[in-house]
């Protein structure tokens, strides 16, 4: 049916007049009324937005390839920052512990490439005893003096925790400083070990600070994988820079660069926020299932399980490091270039794995975080069997991915058990003791690295055997038995708050 006009010309239908507006609301139905539009989100915080560098007027080759750096560069910051402050992390001062670690690692990683050429190339071979147990006397066994030590002063800070990570990188940048002006004289090896000993408690001292930064929207093992994955990947990035110094200034050139380094991360420990010295109400932990001093609380029976099996694992990733150091010196004497490539090829394995598990680690949940931990651990012993049957280079990177894999894998396992079995005014000081554990495992088996010959399968086969035992004492200690008395799995598999 069409529409007729009107017999009155002057007379316009509204469609035909030019400021008639068509209806947009849709007429009145039977039926609830359309829901609410959304509320519009709010735009990101102006340090996550990307920034967009302009267009150079005058295009050229060099101009338009550093115009596309910038912009590139502005976009990864802007992921790299929305990465740090996701899940509340900036709210809850997360990410301003992040950025500590990172540069800790970025540190450690500039002292490691500074000294590649002599703490371990210098070092001595099985040839010369004397000089391999100097060199164990200066470098490993000092580690086993003072990380008894760092676990229980931790303890007894009851302020000043920001203080001492910031003095820790200080005194770093010190000995740095001392390491670059003697770099040719025995004054370097010191204060090497004196800038291992400070990395060392500032891990201690980080996981004792992490529970009070914690986010509410996720987990300890969640967070502390996060911050090793930071941490490896502003190593890897910062490693390169110091093999750049390296190679222009030579190793005390890298040294300089790891002092400023150290330096940068003093003030990013003062950054943290202030609410980490709060410690009132928290209750100091024991190892023991019957503590002797008052108002202690003891360690659960899934946690003991959970120390002794990390425990184990790391005394694989110490021995790995210094006894293919030791190896690849004795097999390939005199030349550099080789040394370098086979060391880095286990190095890069034992990178990969750090990463790989801990990615993991960082995403999925686990059931049964104590057996996970033990399939860990019986993952390590295959591969060093493997080892000892198949020696040679391919094998000792397979045991260095396999280890590095089941060692970060291990460790969030150990944060999951520590956060559902233990109240949380006792997590902090369980942290801290938990990582000084680590730490002494890590030393006994570099000290084995050192002192064994320089063979693959003798080393491997040692490792196999001290490896078995460690994950038939866990196995053992998860059912409430143990092959050391006192330190085994006779305790309740729950523990019960005390009160401070």
């Amino acid at each position: 049916m069409t529409r007729q006009r009107p017999e009155d010309p002057s007379r316009r239908y509204p469609w035909e007049d030019d400021e008639y507006k068509p209806r947009t609301r849709p007429y009145p139905t039977q039926g609830p009324p359309p829901p609410p539009p959304p509320p519009p989100q709010a735009p990101p915080p102006a340090d996550e937005r990307p920034t967009a560098p302009t267009m150079p007027k005058k295009l050229t080759v060099t101009r338009v390839a550093l115009w596309r750096t910038r912009q590139l560069g502005g976009q990864a910051v802007a992921a790299f920052r929305k990465a740090a402050h996701a899940d509340g992390a900036k709210q809850s001062g997360l990410s301003s512990l992040t950025y500590a670690v990172m540069m800790n690692y970025a540190a450690d990683a500039a002292m490691a490439v500074a000294l590649a050429n002599t703490l371990f190339f210098s070092a001595a071979t099985g040839e010369s005893k004397a000089k391999v147990a100097l060199y164990l006397l200066i470098t490993v066994a000092p580690f086993a003096l003072v990380a008894p030590v760092i676990g229980p002063a931790l303890d007894r800070i009851q302020h000043g925790r920001r203080i001492a990570l910031a003095a820790s990188c200080v005194l770093r940048v010190v000995l740095a400083i001392v390491m670059a002006m003697n770099f040719d004289n025995w004054g370097l090896y010191p204060a090497a070990l004196g800038s291992m000993v400070l990395s060392k408690s500032f891990t201690v001292l980080k996981a004792a600070i992490t529970p009070r930064v914690l986010p509410p929207d996720i987990t300890l093992s969640k967070t502390n994988a996060r911050m090793t994955v930071f941490g490896l990947a502003a190593g890897g990035v910062f490693g390169l820079v110091a093999a750049g110094f390296a190679n222009l200034f030579g190793s005390p050139g890298a040294l300089w660069f790891t002092a400023v380094l150290c330096l940068a991360n003093a003030v990013l420990c003062l950054r943290i926020p202030s609410w980490v010295e709060v410690t009132e109400g928290e209750v100091p932990t024991s190892l023991r299932a019957r503590p002797q001093k008052p108002k202690r609380q003891p360690l659960g029976r899934t946690v003991v399980v959970s120390l002794w099996g990390n425990g184990a694992i790391r005394m694989l990733t110490g021995f790995l490091m210094l006894f293919a150091a030791f190896v690849v010196r004795a097999q390939t004497e005199g030349d550099a270039f080789m040394q370098l490539l086979l060391l880095g090829v286990i190095a890069g394995a034992a990178g990969i794995g750090s990463f790989l598990g801990n990615a993991v680690g960082a995403r999925l949940q686990f059931g049964a975080p104590d057996q996970v931990i033990i399939g860990c651990l019986g993952a390590a012993l295959a591969a060093t069997i493997l080892a000892a049957i198949l020696p040679g280079l391919i094998t000792a990177a397979t045991v260095g991915l396999i280890g590095a894999t089941a060692s970060s894998l291990a460790k969030v396992s150990l944060d999951a058990v520590i956060q559902d079995d233990l109240p949380e005014e006792s997590r902090a000081s369980a942290f801290g003791r938990s990582e000084t554990i680590l730490q002494l495992g890590w030393v006994f088996g570099g000290a084995l690295g050192v002192l064994l010959p320089t063979e693959y399968w003798i080393g491997f086969t040692v490792l196999s055997g001290l490896l078995a035992c460690g994950l038939a004492q866990t196995i053992l200690s998860r059912r409430g038995s143990t092959l050391i008395p006192g330190l085994g799995g006779d305790r309740p598999i729950r523990t019960t708050a005390v009160t401070p």
